[in-house]
């Protein structure tokens, strides 16, 4: 290329705009067309390793796959049943290989037919434990890569292994086909754009050639006027070091004389380090240097890049300001980040001890050395204290060393006045004292536990915040710094404030949840009961527990609920039910419906039947909460109830919609009673229906709700399993202990759900404590029946009480002689009380009356119901009974005799 002498310049050498530009144009074509070309043959290769992998390891699962591979190798001859269909498999597929293999590794197939029967070379260890395993080898035909796919049989046991591999270059073949089309394509494109960019070049060079001086010095002036008006400092020196060009700014920034030009720029007077970044010319990027009360950020570039005349340029920055800001934004995120941690960390529990716990876990972690909290006792009750309180107790501390002169946890710490927390306490304004050292009135608290915070552990700070809700103090924060630690300054009262703040909302909300769970728990515990019923029929231990605070409803409270109910003649009645939700709705409700099965049960009605009416009652209960607008209904609710006749061993049991009880046997066996199946408490239009059953002395029947054995961890299924399995582990326990191993085997740490488990264990009546007659429909039986009565008492002891029975009898007997029909029968059962039951097949049922003056009759019933503690009437299938209860002088049961001396109940 020709310069403006005339002579011949190398292209290298060019020092032209037009020229350079073209030069720089082609190296960028060249440089993206090789980075182009080098990047496809890098994916070429990676696309080749990926697709002989996907490809090896389709065949192999393919093959290992398919009907009569497992078969195959268990004929006694694999390797000749599998040659065949592995030949015809690799040549259709395209792979180099395919070799079945035993557990061993012993080869079955191989394309050459002397591999057959060899050890396979490769990793076999995941094939054998049923995973799918690919590697790259290098084998005798190159480098390839082979997958190991196992072979399950139908119980999923691993009984072989297919291989599959396939070359690298069988599959980058494709690939390479595509270069020289690449190549082509590419140098097309170089060759189109290097002639445009002649073109553009030469058509720039004629543009450029004929400015003029007046052009060039109007550029010039332009170029001057922009030098000097920038807020950003410019130095030019030359390759000599000597300053050719300061600008305005520069001269401000650095502090320059007039008369800089010219001089050494080690000779300015500046720090050494800016100087000599200045004198050496080395490239620099925003190197931030201190010069006189500034910060300036210094770039510099040298100018004999691209055959430019040597010497460098520097520019100068003021960032004195913008660090400032820098810095205080840096803390002000900090803060904010600090603040949004300490929201998703604190308050994460309706607790109010462990708030406070999750309080000073933070604070100790991120903001201070030490944190404490005290607590006013009425807010640990879920109360709300109405004045200040000076009161208060350690509930939560944390530290790095918890041996420390602070308060222990759980003291309790009165507030001494005119001292600088007393004040914040009845200001409810935060302090700093940023220098415990100085003992400024902090100390008077405990003058002694000062001493030894601030000189032996070296505590040199604190900062104390009020936590207070709605005006109201509940306790105080503070936070403490020692040695090793920044003290606290003002900026950090703000943050301390903002974060007791957010803790003290977490705080009182806690605090209004343990109120209404204590006021739930009370109302609930009012309506469970509040301890056993005298009764012998069954040895009984029961438990009840609520849901883990926060977990369940409304504190955890629920609607399960148990029962216990004493029956006419020896009898008793276990009532478990659940009603489904949580809340004060809920445990409301559970007192209605055990309130009702208390008065039905008076009814003496079997079990479908009280069922029955119980589910009558839950449909009027919803239909008026439905009226009244309540949203919230009683469907859902669930029971099941037992009545245990110790006489006979007889067990009567109907369900609605309950889980079933077990019953354990006296082998020990464990079984659920296949009670039929009842609908829900509340849905009706389905019968209920009953299970009788024969319980031996000793058998232990056990009855529980949902939440012992549902969990979200584990199916409802696994539970009952479990409780089966743990129960017959139990069967020689007393129940008191069958309770216990139930509850620690099945309950999680923190149950969701409410519990009620009720464990008894039965008895049987002794048969000398019973007396059986029948009577015939002939009133001289009457009389025999006395006698008979009489002996029996006085066999037992019990003469005293043998008039009043006779009375009694005597009355009952004649009725049911007078107005009954078929058989009549006598019992008298000695228990804690003496009983006398006669039963007749009529249905008619006597009432008492007031028989007037002049009445004949009528005195009977009155009479039995002035000598008898209670009496009544109950049905069964064949007639009705009618029963008395007198009392026992010495209160004695008949199960206390010698059967039952060595029973621990």
């Amino acid at each position: 290329m020709a310069g403006r002498d005339g002579r011949r310049r190398s292209v290298l050498k060019m020092r032209t705009v037009a020229g350079q530009v073209f030069l720089l144009q082609v190296a960028i074509v060249v440089l993206l067309v090789a980075a182009a070309s080098a990047a496809l043959v890098l994916q070429g290769r990676t696309d080749s390793d990926r697709e002989a992998r996907n490809r090896s390891v389709a065949v192999a699962e393919t093959f290992a796959n398919s009907p009569g591979i497992q078969a195959a190798l268990k004929n006694p001859n694999p390797a000749e049943v599998l040659r065949k269909p592995a030949e015809l498999a690799r040549e259709r597929s395209g792979v180099d290989f395919i070799v079945v293999l035993n557990t061993d590794g012993i080869r079955y197939t191989h394309p050459i037919p002397d591999r057959v029967g060899k050890k396979f070379v490769g990793n076999l260890k995941p094939a054998l434990e049923g995973h799918v395993i690919t590697e790259k080898i290098t084998g005798t035909i190159g480098p390839l890569v082979q997958a190991v796919v196992p072979v399950f049989d139908a119980s999923g046991k691993v009984v072989g292994m297919v291989s599959a591999g396939i070359t690298i270059k069988r599959v980058s073949a494709v690939v390479e086909d595509e270069f020289p089309l690449l190549f082509g394509a590419a140098a097309g494109v170089l060759v189109l754009t290097m002639g445009g960019t002649a073109l553009v070049s030469r058509r720039l060079r004629r543009q450029t050639h004929g400015l003029g001086p007046t052009e060039m010095t109007r550029m010039y002036e332009h170029h001057d006027a922009v030098l000097h008006a920038v807020r950003e400092g410019v130095l030019i020196a030359g390759g000599d070091g000597r300053l050719l060009l300061a600008n305005d700014e520069a001269r401000r920034l650095l502090d320059l004389p007039a008369d800089v030009e010219g001089r050494s720029v080690t000779e300015l007077g500046l720090d050494p380090n800016t100087g000599n970044l200045l004198g050496s010319g080395r490239t620099a990027t925003d190197e931030v240097h201190p010069v006189g009360e500034r910060l300036l950020a210094i770039s510099q570039r040298p100018t004999d890049q691209d055959g430019g005349p040597p010497g460098s340029v520097t520019t100068l920055r003021d960032t004195t300001e913008l660090q400032a800001l820098t810095g205080k934004a840096d803390v002000a995120r900090g803060r904010l980040r600090l603040l949004y941690d300490a929201g998703t960390e604190i308050g994460t529990t309706l607790d109010v001890a462990r708030t406070c716990e999750e309080l000073t876990e933070f604070a100790a972690a991120h903001f201070a050395d030490f944190a404490t909290v005290d607590v006013v006792e009425a807010v640990l009750r879920g109360e709300e204290p109405a004045t200040v309180v000076m009161d208060m107790r350690r509930t939560a501390f944390s530290g790095p060393d918890e041996d420390t002169s602070l308060y222990p946890l759980g003291e309790l710490i009165h507030l001494a006045q005119a001292t600088p927390v007393s004040d914040a306490v009845v200001n409810g304004e935060a302090i700093l004292v940023a220098d415990l050292a100085a003992f400024s009135g902090w100390h008077k608290q405990r003058p002694e536990r000062a001493r030894k915070l601030v000189d032996e552990e070296g505590i040199h700070s604190m900062i104390t915040v009020p936590m207070q809700a709605r005006g109201v103090i509940l306790g105080v924060v503070t936070f403490w710094r020692s040695a090793g630690s920044e003290a606290f300054e003002g900026e950090d009262l703000s943050v301390a404030e903002e974060l007791v703040a957010r803790a003290a909302v977490s705080v009182d909300n806690a605090r209004r949840y343990t109120r209404e769970h204590t006021m739930a728990v009370t109302l609930q515990r009012s309506l469970l009961p509040r301890g056993l019923p005298d009764q012998s029929a069954i040895d009984v231990a029961y438990r009840y527990l609520p849901a883990q605070a926060g977990l369940g409803g409304l504190g955890g409270v629920g609607g399960d609920w148990f029962d216990i109910i004493p029956l006419p003649g020896a009898r008793v009645a276990l009532v478990v039910g659940d009603v489904v939700g949580h809340g004060l709705h809920a445990a409301a409700t559970m007192g209605r419906l055990r309130t009702a099965v208390h008065n039905f049960s008076t009814l003496d009605l079997p079990p479908d039947e009280l069922l029955f009416h119980l589910d009558e009652l839950v449909a009027r209960i919803d239909q008026d909460e439905a009226v009244d607008g309540v949203d919230a209904a009683v469907t859902g609710a669930t029971c099941l109830y037992v009545i245990y006749d110790p006489v006979s061993g007889n067990c009567t049991m109907a369900r609605a919609g309950h889980l079933q009880p077990v019953l354990i046997h006296e082998d020990g066996t464990a079984a659920f009673a296949d009670v039929p199946g009842g609908p829900p408490l509340g849905l009706g239009g389905l019968p209920f229906e009953s299970l009788e059953v024969h319980l031996p002395e000793n058998s232990r029947l056990v009855m529980y709700t949902d939440g012992l054995v549902e969990d979200r961890h584990r199916d409802i299924d696994e539970g009952l399993d479990l409780l089966r399995e743990t129960l017959s582990e139990q069967a020689d326990r007393t129940p008191e202990e069958a309770c216990d191993a139930v509850l620690q085997a099945l309950l999680p740490e923190h149950p969701r759900d409410d519990t009620a488990l009720l464990v008894a264990r039965t008895r049987v009546l002794d048969g000398a404590h019973v007396a059986d007659w029948e009577i015939p429909a002939d009133p001289a039986a009457v009389g025999r029946l006395r006698a008979d009565v009489t002996r029996k008492l006085t066999e037992w002891g019990l003469v005293e009480e043998a008039f009043t029975t006779e009375l009694i009898l005597s009355e009952l007997v004649t009725n049911a002689i007078r107005y009954a029909s078929g058989p009549i029968r006598v019992r008298l059962i000695r228990d804690r009380s003496l009983i006398c039951e006669v039963s007749d097949h009529s249905s008619t049922s006597p009432h008492l009356r007031q028989a007037a003056g002049t009445d004949e009759g009528g005195r009977g019933l009155f009479l039995v119901a002035q000598f008898a503690e209670r009496w009544g009437t109950r049905y069964s299938a064949q007639g009705k009974v009618i029963w008395t209860e007198q009392p026992l002088g010495n209160g004695e049961s008949a199960f206390l005799g010698d059967s039952w001396d060595n029973l621990d109940v």
